[in-house]
């Protein structure tokens, strides 16, 4: 049950890409207004590798595993984006027509490395009866919503098709809850500096993908202001984590 638990609530985060690109497809929201719906929800993302991550990860596993996990993550998804962006996908979050240049292949491979660690990282905290982080939850909600806007608007400017952008985003919805469900069927034996190294890892891939992508694209649309905007977020996800 919990198995399956885990599976929905990945999904949930995950469909929320589906949702911004529907958004960003139909909804016409300028650039200024897709960069400032990132900023909250980079602010949002922020808070929860905070509280709901790093902190119980530290729990968990103390310093070590906590240390370890969160620069492997930083290390690995630095990599991993190095390299799809040399195959074209370093655009993928981009609202403008920058896509023109990139890989669909790559794009689709981008999303998928960008949305997985945090759909892991719901599955993990079912792990031992737990109750599902609802600050969590929202937070990978809110923030992709965002991110799946601003990447369709940018697909759409760059002339690809409907069809192919909703199916691309409707496949990361899909991958994001089987990553849920793995994560918790893999790890529910694991050890708590294991649990605590899987989720410091996906905090620090998080926030790799936040500084490299995600807080560049929406200062480069909307300008200073968007830092209040983060400010903002970041506290909507303090009080919800705290509240929950």
């Amino acid at each position: 049950m919990e198995a399956l638990a885990a599976a929905f609530w990945g999904f949930v985060g995950g469909a929320a890409l589906l949702i911004g690109a529907l958004i960003g497809i139909y909804g016409g929201a300028s650039r200024q207004v897709i960069a400032g719906v990132m900023a909250l929800g980079a602010g949002v993302l922020v808070s929860s590798v905070a509280f709901e991550l790093m902190d119980e990860a530290y729990k968990a596993g103390g310093f070590d595993a906590a240390s370890l996990g969160l620069l492997s993550g930083a290390l690995t998804f630095f990599l991993a984006d190095r390299e799809v962006g040399r195959r074209g996908g370093r655009h993928r979050k981009r609202s403008g027509d920058q896509q023109q240049s990139g890989s669909a292949t790559a794009i689709a491979i981008g999303a998928l490395m960008d949305g997985i660690p945090e759909s892991a990282a719901i599955g993990v905290s079912l792990i031992g009866g737990g109750k599902i982080g609802a600050a969590l939850v929202a937070a990978v909600f809110l923030s992709n919503v965002p991110e799946g806007l601003s990447s369709a608007a940018g697909a759409k400017r760059a002339g690809r098709s409907t069809t192919r952008i909703l199916a691309l985003w409707g496949a990361v919805a899909l991958a994001s809850a089987v990553a849920a469900l793995l994560g918790y069927l893999f790890l529910a034996g694991a050890s708590g500096n294991t649990i605590a190294a899987i989720q410091a890892f996906a905090a620090g891939a998080i926030l790799t993908m936040l500084a490299s992508t995600m807080m560049p694209e929406a200062y480069g649309e909307g300008g200073p202001v968007v830092g209040v905007v983060t400010s903002v977020g970041f506290l909507l996800a303090f009080i919800l984590s705290h509240l929950a």
